[in-house]
């Protein structure tokens, strides 16, 4: 059996090496730079009315019939991408990819805003409502609707999309959170079995997912503000008690992002290519920034703009990787854990005890609760949050008379998750991501002229309005 998991794990290594690529980083960054020009830099022109409407979005009341509000669709899809590719995530960057793949990380994260801003008005554009009333929406949805004269290739890329994000939803985001959660839980508490938590999570899981997407929505509007306060504010703490150091953590980022040189934790022989690529990486991962996930549970909100609930993608990604990735990785860096990696004391693979023995060495045990407690919020948020990605998809494969199927075969995988190795799992997660990009990018630069319609028909108005 051991060798199949090897075969399996080289298979996926080697696929990684092209959707990670030259090939696809050039697709990758070409497409976020279309969508950055198709939207005449929305990213940027429109930041402040982005968090204007996200936050004054708390109070509005309903525009349209959707499902849940639009700050319930933020916070579900946020939820969705703030997991452990936030804490553990930056971590393994750090270790294969140097101080320069947070760089990239960013650079990857400014262009996704555009990206994920026009996967969320395509996707609300070509939404629709299934048997029970609930607004579906996505790539297979764009594809199989939108390409009329080629319908074919159109239902073809939509099964894969569909496909794997099922296999996302099942693997990366639920069983290797799940694996997380048991790795960290295992340090703290090592006296109780990995099987027994397991069990726990799949219980906790199926209280809230069998409740449906308004109640996952519910669950995620308490937790996300939660979670990323408490790991925000005790992350400000740390970086006042070493502020001494950001300026050089600053320095590395930087000066490692254009070197071959690059190194952290005595880890030497980076080059440029592996910073890119394992930057981008983690940051897709982390945001999911072309991936095509986040509009699944995007289109159930009750807005009837497009363009006005894509620009709650742009406050998304900015959360995520700009604020709560950067926390992460300055954290790390400005810890002194990487001398112990360096050392040998704790191994490069171990990225969950990297992440949390730097909270551990500034704030004692206060550092342990915290990124136990935040982390466990992380993952548990990504379980449930991703369920309403992966039930549309598979709804759109099966039919919703078996999406009971899904969901039990969903809290199956919150319990494999403690039996499977953390290596193939994060592979496996990689894998899938990039495949799910193939499908998602092709809709966007296809589909780009709606997307400049719509979204010029939401910013028109607005231009009126100012002048």
């Amino acid at each position: 059996m051991s060798g199949f998991f090897d075969a399996l794990n080289n298979f996926l290594v080697g696929g990684i090496g092209f959707l990670f690529g030259p090939i696809m980083l050039v697709v990758f960054f070409g497409t976020g730079l279309l969508m950055t020009i198709v939207t005449k830099g929305v990213q940027f022109r429109k930041f402040g009315l982005a968090f204007r409407e996200v936050f004054g979005g708390l109070f509005k009341k309903s525009e349209g019939d959707g499902q849940l509000k639009p700050f319930q669709a933020l916070a579900t899809a946020l939820s969705s991408c703030i997991g452990n590719g936030n804490v553990v995530g930056v971590a393994a960057a750090l270790v294969t990819g140097g101080p320069g793949a947070i760089f990239w990380m960013w650079v990857a994260a400014i262009i996704g805003m555009a990206t994920k801003y026009s996967e969320i008005v395509l996707a609300m554009h070509y939404r629709e409502k299934d048997e029970q009333g609930i607004w579906r929406g996505g790539v297979m949805y764009i594809l199989s609707k939108g390409m009329k004269k080629c319908k074919w290739l159109g239902k073809a890329l939509g099964v894969v999309f569909a496909a794997c994000c099922v296999l996302v939803s099942y693997i990366s985001c639920n069983a290797l959170q799940t694996n997380t959660m048991i790795g960290v839980l295992g340090t703290t508490l090592p006296a109780i079995p990995a099987w027994v938590w397991g069990i726990v999570i799949c219980a906790l899981s199926a209280m809230v997912i069998m409740g449906g997407v308004k109640k996952i929505g519910r669950v995620c509007t308490l937790l996300t503000p939660v979670m990323a306060v408490i790991y925000v504010f005790f992350g400000i703490v740390i970086l006042v008690m070493k502020a001494p150091a950001i300026p050089a953590a600053f320095a590395s980022i930087f000066t490692s992002a254009f070197s071959s040189n690059a190194a952290w934790g005595g880890l030497v022989g980076i080059t440029i290519s592996t910073a890119i690529s394992k930057g981008v990486a983690r940051g897709i991962f982390s945001n999911e920034a072309g991936v095509g996930g986040a509009p699944l549970v995007h289109v159930t909100s009750d807005i009837d703009v497009p363009a006005k609930q894509g620009l709650y993608g742009i406050v998304e990604v900015f959360v995520d990787t700009i604020i709560v990735c950067t926390f992460t990785a300055l954290i790390i860096m400005v810890s002194g854990v990487g001398d112990l990696v360096a050392g040998g004391t704790i191994a490069a693979d171990q990225t969950a005890v990297i992440s949390n023995t730097a909270w551990s060495m500034t704030l004692g045990s206060v550092g342990d609760i915290v990124v136990t407690v935040a982390l466990m919020l992380f993952c548990f948020s990504t379980i449930i949050g991703w369920c309403t990605y992966g039930e549309t998809a598979w709804k759109w494969l099966f039919g919703s008379k078996t999406i009971i199927i899904y969901r039990i075969i969903h809290l199956a995988f919150s319990f494999i998750g403690c039996v499977l190795s953390s290596a193939l799992l994060w592979n496996a997660a990689d894998f899938c991501n990039g495949v799910m990009c193939i499908p998602n990018l092709f809709s966007l630069i296809l589909f780009c002229g709606i997307i400049y319609k719509d979204t010029k028909k939401f910013i028109d108005p607005l231009k009126a309005r100012a002048e």
